[in-house]
């Protein structure tokens, strides 16, 4: 069975690469535009891992990484930070909220799917 990855970003052209990227490789993708969305999806389906960006609408990347972490079926869910933030101190607050990684953009497609293997399988 496919697992399924929940992308989070507020930005059209990067959830669409993110999909394909992942789908491509056979994984299920279900596609949020912001922090609140992403929270609600997150909570009716079965998540095997979630990328977030950090700057959006609503919510943002940490306070959404937060929430998740709250909900008990998200304890241990990986969350990989994919985001233009690349400063050791957000990189400090994303794992303080509980982010399993970081991914800086651009990304690199093997990357991202390297990365994803390596985490979920």
């Amino acid at each position: 069975m496919a697992k399924t990855i929940l992308a989070v970003d507020d930005s059209t052209s990067i959830r669409q690469m993110v999909a394909f990227t992942l789908k491509s490789a056979g994984y299920t993708v279900i596609e949020a535009a912001d922090g609140q969305e992403g929270l609600d999806k997150a909570k009716g389906n079965a998540i095997d891992l979630i990328l977030t960006d950090q700057n959006m609408p609503k919510m943002d990347g940490l306070a959404l990484i937060k929430a998740l972490r709250g909900l008990p079926q998200f304890v241990t869910t990986p969350i990989l930070m994919l985001t233009t933030e690349s400063s050791d101190a957000m990189k400090t607050q994303g794992r303080a909220a509980g982010a399993t990684g970081w991914l800086v953009k651009p990304f690199d497609p093997h990357k991202l799917l390297e990365v994803v293997k390596k985490v979920i399988g």
